[in-house]
């Protein structure tokens, strides 16, 4: 098992896990209708980091390790803040060969590709960036990426999990971030998957996903290092599965979630049947709910509590497995399933226990995190609490 020994996470919603976590636990949502922004004649629901605000708060750090912060772009400023706030929750030395980083994006600085503000080319390309936050710390290790669609934070604390448990280094700092721009909403709209309004996740009458801006970092180590006993969560088991359904389209009959989350509950049974609650990926689309409902089922633990945070940061893409990781370890510690904000009248092909109100558990010993993305890849990982058990 690796442990979760800090994280971070930054959203419209606040710059710290605690900030989000408070505001979440309030139902406040940071989700809206924009007009008119990055030039799209069409209006979105969606969420966006203040650009003043994480100026203000680069400024800080930048003065303090003598950057200029006019050399970075937003997403590269949120991902080292992002990295910059865990790292101070503990006594890890960035700089130490001992250290590796994982970055976990979808687009990246893709926002280049029309308008390159004066950064070379080569910014582009997802391992520059994944260098120029691992450089920002002097970490002299050359950093992993991972970049698989939806599932990329899930497949990033799986590279963690590897690194760890081959001993290949003592810490993982796996930080996901992803900005919007006019290039990752018209693709979503080109899909017609974007909804106009708030989206509803499993909802009977769901019409579509919102966007959303974040980042959000966990660091990770072996259950044997003496930072260990900073843990409140601890990876157990993980799984990906790939059915190559479609480039777009989940599989009807959930075929890969159902394979990943088969495999984790072979390699970690007891936690799996122990399981609190189900933080699934539920983007309010009404093929993606579907298919999380019939894996579920098939799975046997359709009678779990399941919730999308979708409602409350929205699609937040390569940031996702990493940010809802950290806000359903809150909810494990506090013993507080959330509610599916938005959504009022659950509706997906087979039942679920949708939760519509902030529910106390009876157990809190573990939970599930299921997350799908194009190509028809699945990921599924197992978290236990290790300052819990039943109520």
């Amino acid at each position: 098992m690796i442990l979760n020994i800090a994280d971070n996470v930054i959203s419209p919603l606040g710059f710290t896990s605690q900030e989000n976590w408070a505001a979440v636990l309030r139902g406040d949502s940071a989700l809206s209708l924009h007009t008119g922004d990055f030039n799209l004649p069409e209006p979105f629901f969606g969420a966006t980091i203040d650009n003043v605000q994480i100026d203000n708060h680069f400024q800080n750090l930048a003065s303090i390790h003598k950057v200029n912060p006019d050399d970075f772009t937003k997403f590269e400023k949120i991902a080292i803040l992002s990295v910059s706030e865990a790292l101070s929750h503990t006594n890890i030395d960035a700089a130490n060969p001992d250290t590796m980083f994982v970055l976990s994006t979808t687009k990246g600085n893709v926002e280049l590709l029309g308008d390159n503000k004066g950064f070379p080319y080569e910014r582009l390309y997802l391992w520059k960036s994944a260098q120029i936050i691992a450089s920002f710390f002097k970490n002299p290790n050359e950093p992993m990426v991972a970049s698989n669609a939806c599932i990329s934070g899930c497949a990033a604390q799986m590279a963690a999990e590897r690194l760890l448990r081959k001993k290949r280094c003592r810490y993982v700092v796996v930080v996901g971030a992803d900005v919007l721009s006019k290039f990752v909403i018209s693709g979503f709209q080109s899909f017609k998957s974007l909804s106009t309004e708030m989206c509803k996740p499993f909802d009977a009458d769901r019409c579509g996903l919102n966007l959303g801006e974040a980042a959000a970092t966990i660091i990770y180590c072996a259950d044997d290092e003496p930072a260990a006993g900073n843990a409140d969560i601890g990876l157990a088991a993980s799984a990906v599965c790939n059915d190559a359904n479609h480039i777009s389209a989940p599989s009807r009959t959930g075929e890969g979630q159902l394979a990943a989350l088969q495999e984790i509950a072979d390699i970690s049974p007891a936690d799996f049947a122990n399981a609190a609650f189900v933080s699934a990926h539920g983007t309010a689309t009404r093929y993606n709910d579907d298919m999380e409902s019939v894996a579920l089922n098939r799975a046997g633990i359709a009678h779990l509590p399941v919730n999308s945070l979708k409602g409350y940061f929205g699609h937040t893409l390569g940031a996702a497995g990493i940010l809802e990781t950290i806000i359903s370890k809150y909810e494990i510690i506090e013993k507080t399933v959330l509610k599916t904000l938005g959504t009022d009248n659950p509706g997906t092909v087979s039942p679920l226990n949708v939760i519509l109100s902030n529910t106390k558990l009876s157990d809190n010993h573990s939970f599930i995190k299921i997350i799908s993305g194009f190509g028809g890849i699945n990921a599924a990982l197992l978290f236990c609490n290790l300052k819990g058990g039943k109520l």
